[in-house]
């Protein structure tokens, strides 16, 4: 099965469809399928629900999506620092399951893994748990959450081999690993595409059994939330 593909589109062909789900790996601006992405806009594909840690920031990530009126619905766990996404979510326009950061990344393992559903204590008493199933174990309470699970899922890695195996660099690991197991097609998108066999067995984050089609990645942001500087101090 030939998994290594020529662009976004040619990748993203015959999988996208009105009313999907779809996963998209990242944290913040870590580790977004940056190329993937715009590939979707321009596909038109409309009604979206997307399961993501966040909906990207200003011009950047999934806010493309957003902005360009495709997504109905967010699985999200945080939903700071975007101005639109709170804008759509107040009128109405946008529909929103929040869900604490922990309990998203269990539910998207779960889904992975083929656990339909487990028990946590995380958000016991808060609206978060509000019409949901409890249970008292040890004499704790505890809330039921359900797993998620995806029609596709968009990733990026930091390298793969034409197996589909991926090797994830720091932060950009986040939520994509758990992501790439828990759909019915994976997409990854990488910076590097190595010969078969240059990967170590032992370094491989996600087998390539879970990922179906790979594209290579270009122009990367690499953008951070957050950057302070300083004169650094004068010698001694």
């Amino acid at each position: 099965m030939r998994k290594i593909f020529d662009s976004p589109a040619a990748a993203l062909d015959g999988l996208l469809f009105n009313r999907m789900t779809l996963m998209s790996g990242g944290f913040g601006l870590s580790g977004n399928p940056e190329n993937l992405i715009p590939a979707i806009r321009e596909a038109g594909v409309r009604h979206l629900t997307v399961i993501s840690n966040n909906c990207g920031a200003d011009g950047f990530g999934l806010w493309q999506l957003l902005d360009n009126g495709q997504i109905a619905k967010m699985i999200s766990s945080y939903v700071g620092e975007n101005k639109l996404f709170e804008r759509l979510y107040l009128s109405g326009e946008l529909e929103l399951e929040l869900n604490p950061q922990g309990t998203l990344a269990e539910r998207i393992r779960a889904g992975g893994a083929g656990i339909p559903a487990f028990y946590t204590k995380t958000g016991v008493g808060t609206v978060v748990a509000d019409g949901k199933p409890h249970e008292v174990f040890d004499g704790e309470t505890y809330v039921r959450e359900t797993w998620l699970r995806a029609d596709l899922a968009i990733v990026k890695a930091w390298r793969a081999d034409p197996a589909g195996n991926l090797v994830f660099r720091k932060t950009a690991r986040n939520f994509n690993p758990v992501m790439a197991t828990a759909a019915r097609t994976t997409v990854a998108e990488v910076e590097e595409i190595v010969p078969l066999g240059a990967l170590d067995p032992d370094h491989i984050h996600t087998p390539g059994i879970f990922v179906q089609r790979v594209i290579q990645g270009a122009h990367y942001a690499k953008r951070i939330e957050q950057r302070t500087v300083r004169p650094r101090p004068a010698a001694a």
